[in-house]
């Protein structure tokens, strides 16, 4: 089975769990734009969607999908999204399309977050992919050295703005045994303003396009 395969089936078995009249949270990346196009073919049975990035947003509007804001929903029931690295807990590092910030809060308000992976995303312990940190410009430099003396090797994603403005910086050469424990501490590195580890608020399910 190829990559792009693992990534269509993992995207269309998500559709399990919409349920009509739902109000969905939708991820970025190219295994939840396949979740997308199949939320298209059902885009009658939803009232919308609250999207994480304006990737998303376009895709979504060409389907059809009416999009709500989310201070205007409250608590979502639904929180599809893709990942860069998911390991046996279902912690996750995400971030690899800039969307971490966005991402994370609409994980923090859905009460059942799916995440949707081919297998080759899945790891035994995180940090093989690079870790994404959005920062607040003025601090990158700050917050480079602080990621330094955790053992980390920060590079700035040049010519990346996210969405809210921000930078990124993606941090190499880390072994991540302790999920929940580095996500708190790179969140308290003043300018900081989010790190794309998902531990504490981690998957509650994760498919992953794979036979069974």
């Amino acid at each position: 089975m190829s990559q792009e395969e693992g990534k269509r089936r993992a995207g269309r078995a998500a559709m399990r769990f919409v349920e009509p009249g739902m109000i969905v949270g939708v991820g970025t990346g190219s295994t939840v734009a396949h979740f997308i196009d199949a939320l298209g073919e059902r885009r009658g049975d939803i009232e919308a969607a609250v999207s994480s990035s304006e990737q998303s947003s376009r895709l979504l509007r060409e389907r059809g999908i009416p999009l709500v804001d989310l201070n205007s929903v409250g608590e979502l029931a639904l929180y599809v999204d893709g990942a860069d690295e998911c390991d046996p807990n279902r912690c996750l590092i995400k971030g690899g399309g800039a969307a971490l910030t966005r991402e994370k809060i609409i994980a923090a308000v859905s009460r059942q977050f799916v995440c949707i992976i081919d297998p080759s995303k899945r790891v035994e312990v995180l940090g093989r992919f690079p870790l994404p940190v959005e920062v607040i410009p003025m601090a990158r430099s700050h917050v480079a050295r602080q990621l330094v003396l955790l053992g980390g090797q920060p590079v700035w994603r040049d010519g990346v703005v996210t969405d809210n403005g921000n930078w990124i910086l993606d941090v190499h050469n880390l072994r991540i045994t302790d999920p929940v424990a580095l996500e708190r501490e790179i969140n308290q590195i003043v300018g900081v303003v989010t790190v794309g580890l998902f531990a504490q608020r981690r998957a509650d399910v994760v498919l992953t396009g794979e036979d069974g």
